[in-house]
C-alpha cells in the first residue's frame, strides 16, 4: 500500500510535540539512532521521497520531525493518517558524553517516555562497526520502560554474506536482542520487511 507523506513539524520542546487534533492519534513511529548511522536515508528510502533531509554533518539535527503518513491522495487522501513518523535528532557524535541524555535535548526522554501514541521505537545500529555502548544504553532504556522496539541493521550492503553474519551475531549478543532485521536504504534491501513490521504496528 502506498502511503503518503506531509511534513507535520518540527518539534524542540514538549510544548511543541503535535496535538491529536493533529495527528487524529494515530500510530507513531519513531526512528532512533546514533549520528550517521543512516537514519535520514533509511527514512527517504521507506517513504520512496526526500522528506527528511540528509546531512553530510553528523549530528546536525537538533528536533523532533513528525511526518503523517496518509492513504489515497489529492481529493481522495484520508483525513486520518495511517501512521506517524518521528525522526529523533542522532546521539553519539559528541566527543565526551556519559549518557544518552546528557547528548540528546531535553525533550527527547519525555518524548519515548511519556509519548502515548508512540508505538514503535526503530533502533537503527550500524552493521559496519563494532556494537556502540549508548546503542546497549539506548535498548536498555525501552526495555526498562517496556516501549516495543526493532533493532534495525543499517549499511548492509558494505559487507559480505560472512561479515554481515559475524555482525549481526555480535549485535544481538552485545544489545542482548533475539532479532537484528538488515536493511540497505542505498539498495533497498531489507526494507519491504522493514514495512512489514511497522505495518503491523499501524493494523494496515
Amino acid at each position: 500500500m502506498r502511503l503518503n507523506p506531509v511534513f507535520l513539524l518540527s518539534a524542540t520542546d514538549v510544548a511543541h510535540f503535535p496535538s491529536q487534533a493533529k495527528t487524529y492519534g494515530a500510530p507513531e513511529v519513531a526512528f532512533l539512532g546514533r549520528s550517521n548511522v543512516g537514519k535520514s536515508s533509511l527514512i527517504n528510502s521507506l517513504l520512496g521521497s526526500r522528506e527528511a533531509k540528509v546531512s553530510s554533518t553528523p549530528g546536525r539535527t537538533r528536533a523532533i520531525n513528525f511526518f503523517a503518513l496518509h492513504e489515497g491522495a489529492g481529493e481522495k487522501m484520508k483525513a486520518r493518517p495511517a501512521l506517524i513518523f518521528a525522526d529523533l535528532p542522532g546521539y553519539g557524535y559528541a566527543k565526551i558524553s556519559k549518557s544518552i541524555s546528557a547528548e540528546w535535548p531535553k525533550f527527547i526522554e519525555p518524548y519515548l517516555a511519556e509519548r502515548e501514541t508512540l508505538a514503535l521505537c526503530v533502533c537503527l545500529v550500524d552493521t559496519n562497526i563494532p556494537p556502540q555502548e549508548n546503542d546497549t544504553q539506548l535498548i536498555t532504556y525501552l526495555k526498562q520502560t517496556q516501549r516495543p522496539f526493532l533493532v534495525v541493521g543499517t549499511k548492509a550492503d558494505k559487507l559480505s554474506n560472512n561479515q554481515l553474519g559475524k555482525s549481526v551475531a555480535a549485535l544481538k549478543t552485545a544489545h542482548e536482542v533475539d532479532e537484528v532485521l538488515t536493511v540497505s536504504a542505498e539498495k533497498s534491501t531489507g526494507v519491504g520487511k522493514l514495512w512489514q513490521r511497522i505495518y503491523e504496528v499501524g493494523e494496515i
